[in-house]
């Protein structure tokens, strides 16, 4: 069965020098090949360190105490982390650190968020540094890394690998030349969904950026079915990225919550919210911890993430499934989208009781209905 609703939010201590580094479910960085290279190779250099991709600090840890350290992170669960711990951090895109105010720079790649996302990365990794200032990068070879580091030698002027384990590496660079301006990183485009159409707007490192994915499409088609209307119904998208599922259910008169872990899809989805003129709230949250212990739903959907860097896992998906069956009304009905070899079903039986398979082609829309003793 996994792991329960209550052992994914559960942040457990690890010693370390000086404290404890919190680590949870649904957090990256700890146990991670990339991350545990990098705080094996990362040494103090100056007064000021940024990391621009910490997760729950791992890779940086060693930093702590000798420098200045301050981290960027866009994931609520890893930034509870970091809070937790008492390390320096804000919840914050790359592309907002502060230009040239730093001798060191940690970036362990983001390979995961896409090409768009690990560029602008680089480059604000490269826009904060002073001149002379260093940069350990770490990543995974059969991930990009040998291209990412290329680029990133352009970058800065000189570069060497320092470090390799099987397919793993870590680098430094060294700031010997100006950097460039950030280009713009907003995008947009237009979809039409249920007979509307809509103008999504998004940054870099989404998921499903410059079309609306086809498991989203046939979870909306599927609800449209069951549903026969939205008007004044309190609705909670599970993961929301930035809006595939809660634009279409607001503009159908769903009062809805869009909950989402990454700070730069919540950016997005406001922004989307707002450019096509609709209201819905939108929470930065890990799962369902932004939400208060009395809010309760009518319809809840969700299109789960189900990989991380690769390798499927399934705490996030799974705490959704126990998330929706505590926070759903009597009656209430529960829409979860998936590849058809993921296997929901035992949890949705096991939460719910019961559950019925509504649409299959690519993707299969399964449905779960809250009865009123549960």
């Amino acid at each position: 069965m996994g792991l329960t609703l209550a052992e994914y939010h559960r942040l457990t201590p690890l010693p370390r020098p000086g404290g404890v580094l919190y680590v949870k479910p649904g957090a990256r960085g700890y146990r991670d090949p990339v991350y545990e290279l990098l705080q094996k190779t990362v040494a103090p250099f100056g007064e000021r360190a940024l990391d621009l991709n910490p997760g729950v600090g791992w890779g940086s840890l060693p930093l702590e105490g000798k420098m200045a350290v301050e981290r960027l992170e866009t994931s609520k669960a890893a930034f509870r982390c970091l809070e937790r711990s008492g390390l320096n951090a804000r919840l914050a895109p790359p592309w907002e650190a502060e230009e040239g105010a730093f001798d060191l720079v940690v970036l362990a790649l983001p390979a995961g968020r896409g090409t768009a996302y690990v560029e602008a990365s680089l480059l604000s990794a490269a826009r904060a540094l002073r001149m002379g200032g260093r940069a350990y990068l770490a990543g995974d070879k059969n991930k990009g890394f040998e291209r990412y580091f290329k680029e990133a030698k352009a970058l800065f002027g000189y570069g060497e690998v320092l470090r390799r384990e099987g397919p793993y590496r870590v680098a430094l660079l060294e700031k010997e030349q100006e950097s460039p301006h950030l280009p713009p990183l907003w995008q947009s485009f237009q979809a039409q969904i249920l007979g509307a159409r809509f103008t999504f707007h998004h940054l870099p490192g989404v998921f499903s950026a410059g079309r609306v994915d086809q498991a989203s499409l046939l979870l909306l088609e599927a609800l449209s079915q069951e549903v026969p209307s939205l008007r004044g119904k309190r609705v909670l998208d599970l993961g929301a990225g930035y809006g595939a599922l809660t634009l279409p259910l607001a503009h159908l008169g769903g009062e809805v919550t869009g909950v989402e872990d990454d700070l730069v899809s919540l950016l997005s989805l406001r922004r989307s919210l707002g450019e096509n003129g609709l209201k819905a709230e939108a929470l930065h949250s890990d799962v369902d911890e932004a939400l208060t212990p009395e809010d309760r739903f009518d319809i809840i959907v969700t299109n789960p993430p189900f990989h991380v860097g690769g390798a499927v896992i399934l705490d996030v998906a799974q705490a959704f499934v126990e998330a929706a069956a505590a926070r759903l009304k009597p009656g209430g009905g529960f829409f979860l989208v998936a590849n058809p070899f993921l296997k929901y079903e035992p949890l949705l039986e096991a939460h719910f009781g019961n559950f019925k398979t509504l649409l299959v082609r690519e993707y299969k829309v399964l449905f779960a209905k809250k009865e009123g003793g549960r």
